[in-house]
């Protein structure tokens, strides 16, 4: 089974992204979206979004990252990839799933699946643009209000040189509520020649299960998941075993204070850990304690200390979650 990473406009940044991938079991991330709309954008831009690209487009786990570009111009869409092209990147992805209005508005994301044709000038405009070696792909949704031309879309996706396409099994009205239609992606793979990936409320192990039974994909795609429970590509790859220890878990919540303390301004970093707790505290009890007693807590240069008291750092379990 091949697990990818998925991006959380909002959340799962190269910040979050390099801790995740600290537990094994992640073979590839997507980077959240880099918007494009009529400027070919400086390559500063996309190291910003992807610093990955700055050490051979890897986390410091090793772990690949495939920057991702959302727009709806061909040309220049094309330009922009050329300059990433030039950053050595694993790949480039295309956003035709974002369900925000804000992006489709501007007819980017999902709204661009109302236009078969255009996916496919996008797609090998791009790929044109960029060297052969380079493998392009596209995540798409099944439609936009509804999931009538899923398939047309898959092909005119697959058409235009698309590698590897992801399908988020839900349309853009359906958003993020349960539940995702994996059946569907199994059409969709009757119909294109290149590989899918499944995605869409994969929570657990069992939902994994039941998402390759259903779509017929040997690789899977999660966010939300592997958020809440930074052990679940581990277990998915192992086809069993348990939840991190808290202690484990304690160890990666104070490496992404870490990483947070570097880059984010002090008001702003008690709120992206109280974000990533809100997630765990699904799985973990401990966390949901941590979060009842931390919700409350907006003191950004000392939160560290607060959660702490929740999260002991023992220094007992890097290897646990040390770099591959």
């Amino acid at each position: 089974m091949t697990i990818l990473l998925a991006p959380m406009e909002g959340l799962l940044d190269h910040d979050l992204r390099e801790v995740l991938t600290r537990v094994p079991g992640i073979d590839r991330c997507v980077s959240e979206f880099i918007r494009v709309t009529d400027q070919v954008l400086p390559a500063r831009v996309f190291l910003r979004i992807c610093p990955e690209l700055g050490r051979g487009g890897r986390t410091r786990s090793g772990v690949p990252v495939r920057p991702q570009l959302l727009g709806s111009d061909p040309a220049c869409l094309a330009d922009n990839a050329a300059v990433l092209a030039t950053l050595n990147p694993p790949g480039i992805d295309l956003n035709f799933g974002c369900p925000a209005k804000v992006v489709n508005r501007h007819g980017g994301g999902a709204m661009l699946l109302d236009d078969p044709e255009g996916l496919t000038r996008i797609v090998a405009a791009v790929r044109r643009a960029v060297p052969a070696h380079i493998p392009v792909s596209a995540k798409m949704r099944l439609g936009t209000d509804d999931d009538a031309r899923a398939v047309e879309c898959a092909q005119a996706l697959a058409d235009g040189g698309a590698a590897e396409i992801v399908v988020h099994a839900r349309t853009r009205a359906q958003g993020y509520r349960p539940p995702a239609h994996w059946s569907r992606i199994a059409d969709l793979r009757a119909a294109v020649t290149v590989p899918l990936v499944a995605n869409g409320e994969i929570w657990s192990v069992e939902d994994a299960q039941a998402c390759r039974a259903a779509s017929g994909c040997h690789a899977l795609m999660i966010g939300r998941g592997q958020v809440a429970d930074p052990s679940l590509a581990l277990r998915l790859a192992q086809g069993s075993g348990a939840l991190l220890d808290n202690a484990t878990l304690g160890e990666l919540l104070h490496h992404y204070w870490a990483q947070v303390s570097q880059r984010v301004e002090p008001r702003h970093r008690a709120g992206r850990i109280k974000q990533w707790l809100n997630f765990l505290r699904r799985r973990y009890p401990q966390a949901e304690q941590a979060y009842q007693a931390l919700r409350a807590h907006n003191d950004g240069r000392h939160f560290g200390q607060a959660l702490a008291q929740w999260f002991p750092l023992t220094g007992g379990h890097e290897a646990a979650v040390a770099p591959r």
